[in-house]
């Protein structure tokens, strides 16, 4: 059974590799590692969270094979990047730009968690001293006189 749940496992962590087919691979070790490190960065469009390199959409073959052909042709990756990013758009990268149309991007998430921790903090800190003082307000002493009344023990 433990070799069966490894092998599953094994198959499923593999799956990425068959994304490029042979048919797309450059002879060129050089130029096929630097299509491989473009395509890393770029996002498929169908699966929107999967590298171009790990999609097996139709549409990842096609910008995969675009890579290839921009590199065969002369361009530097960034002259890639630019090229694809020109005709899809920036959501084609998986690592947003930073730049000024993007800030809330990269400031949002620390923010929201900064903002978190210091209602947590504030919270925290107003229970503490409330249940440091050991005093009932008003309405939960009458509560309390209310769920005792009438009751000397449990019976």
């Amino acid at each position: 059974m433990k070799r069966l749940l490894l092998v599953i496992l094994l198959a499923v962590i593999a799956l990425p590799a068959f994304a490029v087919s042979p048919s797309e691979i450059l002879g060129d070790p050089v130029l096929e590692a630097r299509a491989r490190e473009i395509s890393g960065e770029l996002r498929c469009l169908v699966c929107q969270n999967q590298s171009i390199d790990m999609s097996d959409a139709d549409l990842a073959h096609d910008l995969r094979v675009l890579v290839r052909e921009r590199l065969t042709a002369g361009d530097s990756n960034q002259q890639v990047l630019d090229y694809i990013v020109a005709r899809y758009g920036e959501f084609v990268l998986l690592t947003p730009v930073f730049a000024l149309h993007t800030v809330m991007l990269w400031i949002a998430a620390p923010a929201f968690l900064l903002i978190g921790i210091g209602l947590a903090i504030l919270g925290n800190r107003r229970n503490r001293g409330r249940l440091a003082t050991g005093e009932l307000s008003a309405e939960e002493a009458a509560a309390l006189e209310r769920l005792t009344a009438g009751t000397d023990a449990p019976q």
